[in-house]
Formats: C-alpha cells, sequence, structure tokens
C-alpha cells in the first residue's frame, strides 16, 4: 500500500510513518512543518514540505496513493487559545483540500478528528460513545477547535454519501508519548520538560481532572488496523485507553522519577489559557466499536512506559 500521511513530521504522524514502514508499506509524508519537525521523518518515507491547503500540492501528492491518513492540524490547547483563527484556517480549510481530493480519485481515507467534540456536557461523566451528541458552544473559545474538527467530520460524511468516499472518522483520546511537545500545552510533554529544566510540575486547578493516556505507539497500531478494516468505512471510531488516572498522579509519577516527590504546584487553568476555556473534569472513550473492529487489538503499552519513554527523550535532548 502506498499510504499518504498529512502531518507526516509530527507526533503521531511520524510514528505511525515509521510501523508503516516496517510492514512493508510505502510511505509519503506531507508536512508544512509550522509544528512538526523534518528530522522525525522515518527514514525510507518520501518527505514532501507543503501545506494541506494547498490544492495542488495535495494533488501532486495523491497521485499513485492508495490510502490517505489525514493527521495535519493545529493542535494544543494553547496554541487555540492563542491563535483561533489560525486554528480554523488549518483545520477547515486543509481538511476540506483533502476530503475533496479524495474524493474525487476515490481515496481510502483516514480523518483524524478529536474527542474534543464531545465538549463538556452534562453526561461527561459516562464513557463517550461515538453516538452520543457533540455539545459545543460556537461562542466558546475552546470549542473553536471542537467545530473546527466537526466541520471536517460533516464534509467527510458528506462525500462519503454523495461520492461514495471510503472513509473512517476516527476520535483520539489523549495520546501521548516520545517525540510529543509541550509547547501547545500538551500535559505529559510539559511535565518532561519541566522536570528536565528542574521546575516545578504546573497542574491546572486541583489536579483531580480524569484522563485515559494511550501510548502512541499503540495508536499507530491501532490506525493501521483501522486503514485496513474495510467495516469501518462511513463509521466513527473512538481510540484511546480506559484506564483512567488523574492529572496530579501523572504529575506524582513524573515527579518521583526525577527524585522530586513533592515537585508541582498548582495553577489556575483559566488564568493560563484566559477566561471561557474550561478543562473537562473528566474524559472517558466507550472502546466497544474499535474492539470490534479491531478484535486482536489491545494497548501493549502502559501508562507508566509512556512517561519512561517521554523522560527518557526529554533527559537525553
Amino acid at each position: 500500500m502506498r499510504l499518504v500521511i498529512t502531518g507526516g513530521a509530527g507526533f503521531v504522524g511520524a510514528r505511525v510513518a515509521r510501523l508503516a514502514l516496517e510492514r512493508g508499506h510505502d510511505v509519503v509524508a506531507l508536512d508544512d512543518l509550522s509544528t512538526g519537525r523534518a528530522d522525525a521523518v522515518p527514514a525510507g518515507a518520501t518527505w514532501v514540505e507543503g501545506d494541506v491547503r494547498d490544492a495542488a500540492c495535495v494533488e501532486t501528492v495523491l497521485e499513485g496513493a492508495d490510502a490517505v491518513l489525514h493527521l495535519a492540524a493545529a493542535v494544543g490547547p494553547r496554541l487555540v487559545a492563542e491563535d483561533p483563527a489560525g486554528t480554523w484556517s488549518r483545520n477547515v480549510e486543509g481538511t476540506a483540500t483533502v476530503v475533496r481530493a479524495c474524493a474525487a480519485r476515490g481515496r481510502r481515507l483516514l480523518l483524524a478528528s478529536s474527542s474534543e467534540v464531545y465538549g463538556v456536557g452534562p453526561d461527561a461523566d459516562a464513557p463517550l460513545s461515538e453516538d452520543d451528541p457533540c455539545r459545543i458552544d460556537a461562542a466558546g473559545r475552546r470549542d473553536v477547535y471542537a467545530i473546527s474538527k466537526l466541520a471536517g467530520e460533516a464534509l467527510a460524511f458528506a462525500e462519503h454519501r454523495a461520492r461514495w468516499l471510503p472513509m473512517t472518522v476516527v476520535r483520539p483520546f489523549n495520546l501521548v508519548g516520545p517525540g510529543q511537545g509541550g509547547r501547545y500545552g500538551m500535559v505529559l510533554a510539559r511535565f518532561a520538560e519541566a522536570a528536565r529544566a528542574g521546575r516545578d510540575l504546573e497542574v491546572y486547578g486541583d489536579g483531580l481532572q480524569r484522563r485515559c493516556f494511550l501510548h502512541v505507539d499503540d495508536a499507530a497500531d491501532a490506525l493501521l488496523g483501522l486503514l485496513d478494516a474495510s467495516a469501518s468505512e462511513g463509521r466513527i471510531v473512538n481510540l484511546g485507553s480506559d484506564e483512567e488516572v488523574t492529572v496530579l498522579d501523572v504529575a506524582r509519577r513524573v515527579a518521583a522519577r526525577v527524585g522530586r516527590p513533592r515537585g508541582w504546584r498548582h495553577l489556575d487553568f483559566e488564568r493560563v489559557h484566559g477566561e471561557g476555556f474550561p478543562d473537562p473534569r473528566r474524559r472517558r472513550p466507550a472502546l466497544d466499536r474499535l474492539r470490534s473492529l479491531l478484535p486482536t487489538w489491545r494497548p501493549s503499552r502502559t501508562l507508566d512506559d509512556a512517561i519512561d519513554d517521554v523522560l527518557a527523550e526529554s533527559l537525553a535532548s
């Protein structure tokens, strides 16, 4: 299979590219390096620097491709807070370019959306199912990212119905691991960078927000599996772990590993990101659909593995 990965120099894209090459696929990595790194693209992949909003570039890259994994996006709460208009442009215009190009050529498309589309609603304490309503606010500062992702989903489904685009939407939940930067607010990467610099880890609020973290290696394995799963076409699939931990527990684990068992401090989330930028108390995926589509897939790496990998990379740099 010849696989095009948009965002192929990014945290997830580079990991998928490496695994796809190991499995004998041809890989084309497209990235504008706005947040990715060229040196992250594995040897053996065809590397193209370009913007997914550039239709001519996308059309050229898709020549000869069998499938597209669309990961290119503006991500991270800090980036969204700093540049909401740019977030919209990259995520909506870029996704529209990729979706339409795939539809015109009948290319298999795996579209990375986000767990953010579920919003912060009254039922957020329950596992979030793909069939749950998306509770987002058009005026919400955080929700510009969620809306941009939901718009991409809607366009992909429109092209699926109109032109039989073979597509699957994936909603990842809190992917972590080596190669992820903390600049735009990714929690484990932020903690690792603070630990490397000898600073206190910054925990937002009381730290009792509950999350489910999935190692990027396991995510890459699932993404390639979903590309091959024809039963996933025309469907939305959550991707994540259902092992819940608090953010404070993650901070404790990181601090203990670097010999600073009380090495964190608490900050107000909205003071950091601005008012109208809430932090969900709990976010846990329902994974029944993923498991039915990929019955042999199970996470092979734990959160502690991810912490060790991220700290090893951070302390070595």
